[in-house]
């Protein structure tokens, strides 16, 4: 297995997400809140992997990408966007992707921001999972 597709986990800080890429397995996850100092540097190698991830699938299988993000500034919505355009495009030719949205009930900003997710990339099987925390 090359590096591209091998499995990739990356601990929470006080400023980034956790990553749990689980390729093996189809399932990726984000987890936390994301405002790193360089979005484009944490996020750049995340985005890639997953595109060569999903270029392997060739159209095929299934992917679920939970995210669960708490907050996250600009600069990480711009880099959380690239990620969702790669997953409409696998989508978009043939894998289905499912993207489940986890927000707090009680958290308008990041429903509405997983509402606008969904009209931006239709071609994913958009989730919203409120949770009652």
């Amino acid at each position: 297995m090359n590096s591209e597709s091998s499995d990739l986990h990356v601990a929470a800080t006080g400023t980034s997400p956790e990553v749990d890429f689980r390729f093996s397995e189809h399932r990726l996850a984000l987890k936390g809140e994301s405002y790193p100092e360089n979005a484009a540097a944490f996020y750049g190698d995340l985005v890639a992997r997953v595109r060569a991830y999903l270029t392997g699938l060739a159209g095929a299988g299934e992917v679920t990408f939970d995210v669960a993000l708490t907050y996250f500034n600009s600069s990480s919505t711009k880099m959380l966007f690239a990620l969702f355009d790669a997953l409409n495009e696998a989508a978009g030719a043939g894998t289905r992707v499912v993207l489940n949205w986890h927000h707090d009930v009680d958290d308008d900003t990041i429903e509405e921001f997983g509402a606008e997710l969904h009209e931006e990339f239709p071609a994913l099987d958009f989730r919203d999972i409120a949770v009652d925390a």
